[in-house]
């Protein structure tokens, strides 16, 4: 048990008998009112995100998780199938536990995926990935990289905002925290 003055973007915690990663914390000291701790997380079983008030003197549950780096195989009807790096041992994901994840994911990827009581519960991507733009308008002749962004389909399927002079077959570096284009690759 810790206090809710100590929790930190990025931890988990058990809330409500689920568990859930914090998104984002902020520590409140609003006049002559109590502290409070403003978090925002999501429920890494069901992918839902929601906000909730902690006092700061309140005692929060943290989730004990093990992290195991996991080979990204194929899909298929059964699910998203991963291999351990170690053991070389199988598990099928559902699209609950991958939520957002799948647009990133490229076979062969090498992921950090978070078990709970031998569970998996959730998926660290790497904050960047590298993806090949399969889709998007032409582009202008003469255009640089400016305030107007198009949007370019990715070879995962996830659409990107891209600048100008972004076209078809580029490979590009992709922020997956904000879906957002960082550079040519």
């Amino acid at each position: 048990m810790i206090q809710a003055s100590a929790l930190r973007s990025g931890m988990c915690i058990l809330h409500e008998g689920e568990v859930c990663r914090l998104m984002s914390v902020t520590h409140r000291t609003p006049g002559n009112l109590r502290a409070f701790v403003q978090v925002r997380m999501r429920n890494l079983r069901t992918g839902n995100s929601f906000e909730h008030r902690f006092s700061s003197t309140e005692s929060v549950e943290r989730a004990i998780l093990d992290t195991v780096m996991m080979e990204y195989l194929y899909s298929d009807a059964d699910g998203h199938h991963f291999m351990s790096q170690e053991t070389y041992e199988q598990v099928a994901l559902a699209d609950e536990v991958l939520a957002d994840a799948l647009g990133y994911m490229l076979p062969n990827t090498v992921l950090k995926i978070d078990f709970y009581e031998g569970t998996p519960v959730g998926i660290e991507l790497p904050n960047t990935v590298v993806l090949e733009v399969v889709e998007t308008e032409p582009g202008l002749k003469g255009a640089t990289a400016s305030s107007s962004y198009k949007p370019a389909k990715m070879e995962t399927g996830v659409i990107v905002q891209v600048p100008p002079f972004i076209e078809v077959g580029t490979k590009i570096e992709v922020d997956t925290r904000e879906n957002k284009y960082l550079r040519r690759v």
